[in-house]
């Protein structure tokens, strides 16, 4: 009996653990915010929950929570683009900031320098090398041709 209750103590234990990674950040969110819930995306005028790793728009007159933004910013490069950490706001509807959000920051706003989570990757060389230590190499003797490469979109 008295194993019984150590066992089901130690499986309570571990289904606790679980659900410690339930709403974590997106590898594209600002790093040094992990007890924010939303952000604000001026860019495309979304928010992003990250509890519920939903995006929220207004679309066809009413406030829309998708795992995906709108087709029209299908495009939309997450880890480049400005998050607007919403750092003093508590509830479930964050969009009543929108008429203020949409004024203060703009589409093209350009806050404070923010590092991502996950840093994006950086353009792979056109060439067909595929030895991980040929890469370094590369870029030590041609420099100059990393920075007007290609944009990351993927």
């Amino acid at each position: 009996m008295i194993a019984l209750v150590c066992s089901l103590s130690f499986v309570a234990g571990a289904q606790v653990s679980v659900h410690v990674n339930i709403g974590a950040p997106p590898q594209w969110g600002p790093a040094g915010y992990s007890n924010v819930r939303y952000y604000y995306l001026p860019d495309v005028e979304a928010y992003y929950d990250v509890h519920t790793s939903m995006f929220i728009y207004y679309s066809g007159g009413v406030w829309l929570q998708r795992s995906y933004l709108p087709s029209h910013h299908k495009h939309y490069d997450l880890y480049r683009g400005y998050k607007v950490v919403m750092v003093d706001y508590r509830g479930e509807t964050p969009y009543v900031t929108f008429k203020n959000y949409k004024v203060k920051y703009k589409k093209g706003y350009k806050g404070p320098s923010q590092k991502t989570i996950g840093h994006q990757a950086k353009p792979k060389p056109q060439g067909k090398s595929q030895t991980p230590s040929a890469k370094p190499q590369q870029k030590k003797s041609g420099g100059g041709n990393s920075k007007g490469g290609g944009k990351g979109h993927n």
